[in-house]
């Protein structure tokens, strides 16, 4: 037998207002605890990189001048830290990194990735705390990240919250003082705030794992930043740990990637457009020239998710590969043997 029972509906929609309520409370509070745990469980291992140059003043002569101008992470207790190149791409300068405690090191090595915009440096220390790396390509698009860094240069630590907002993007990135721009393939888009000075910090899930460094932010936009995927960078830090450098596959190209979009638009094949070959390099040895549309490698196309530079890294120094090129509207194949390049 089945007994009904007879509720005011005011008292009902009161009572469904009250519990939607209370499971949104639990919802925002659940998600506040577990930023403050990241924050609590990996702000010990964020570091500022602090640039150290010899400047001219007209008045005084050489003076040294110190400036911070981005973020590291530590990843090994014994000061092995990951940032991008373009955080210490000036060679002439002295580097040193400052923890959350204010303790300073100097940076004794630099290995700057041909690739990527990595750079691995070393202090001499031992006991830091470090991050765990996180597996970046289990990110979804709508999760929560968190991202930490020197904001501004001179904010160290500084916390800000968002989604990862697209995957699979192609970026031109360059360091907030100028010099040298790339282009970067395959790298996370979030809403967390990336600021000048962020760059090289970390990109956390909710697990306090690194999925990405963050590497740019959109100058002509707001509440887009990028950070290159983790998985991309642990094999140089593997070979690092092994070797004492990173070593890469070289093709000896600078290009720009053509869209599935733009190839529409602009009535071109899909894939690596050659803006430049570098000479002596395996692609000029079998015979890319500037202009040329690289398609496949290896039988692998190219396209947004799976770069030129993704394709090649899967191989090693020395192997040789077959490349599908586009020249003048016709389709050529070409054969090229991969060459070394050496971190700096």
């Amino acid at each position: 037998m089945a007994y009904f029972y007879r509720v005011p509906i005011g008292e009902f929609l009161k009572e469904r207002l009250t519990f939607l309520e209370i499971r949104t409370v639990q919802r925002i509070v659940k998600e506040e605890d577990a930023v403050i745990e990241v924050v609590d469980d990996t702000s010990p291992a964020v570091v500022s990189v602090v640039q150290k140059k010899m400047v001219l003043d007209f008045f005084s002569g050489p003076l040294s001048q110190k400036q911070g101008i981005g973020t590291g992470f530590i990843i090994r207790e014994n000061g092995v830290i990951l940032t991008n190149r373009h955080v210490v791409s000036d060679q002439d300068a002295e580097y040193s990194v400052v923890t959350a405690d204010g303790t300073e090191y100097e940076v004794k090595e630099i290995h700057r990735d041909t690739a990527y915009d990595l750079a691995i440096l070393k202090v001499s220390a031992s006991g830091l705390p470090t991050l765990s790396l996180g597996d970046s390509d289990q990110i979804k698009v709508g999760q929560s990240v968190v991202a930490i860094g020197n904001a501004l240069g001179r904010l160290s630590n500084t916390v800000t919250k968002g989604i990862v907002s697209g995957i699979g993007r192609g970026i031109t990135a360059g360091g907030s003082l100028g010099g040298d721009t790339e282009e970067l393939d395959d790298v996370i888009q979030t809403d967390a705030a990336i600021n000048p000075g962020n760059s090289g910090g970390p990109l956390l899930n909710l697990s306090s794992e690194v999925v990405g460094i963050n590497v740019a932010v959109a100058s002509e936009a707001e509440n887009i930043g990028f950070a290159i995927p983790i998985n991309l960078v642990k094999s140089a830090v593997d070979q690092f740990e092994q070797t004492g450098k990173i070593v890469r596959p070289f093709l000896g190209v600078s290009y720009y990637l053509i869209t599935e979009d733009a190839a529409k638009v602009q009535d071109l094949p899909r894939g690596a457009f050659v803006q430049e070959v570098v000479a002596g390099s395996a692609a000029q040895k079998a015979g890319v020239k500037a202009g040329d549309v690289i398609t496949a490698i290896g039988g692998g196309s190219i396209t947004e998710k799976n770069s030129l530079a993704k394709i090649v890294l899967k191989y090693e120094v020395g192997d040789k590969v077959s490349l599908t090129v586009v020249r003048n509207g016709k389709t050529i194949a070409l054969s090229a043997t991969l060459g070394e390049s050496q971190s700096d």
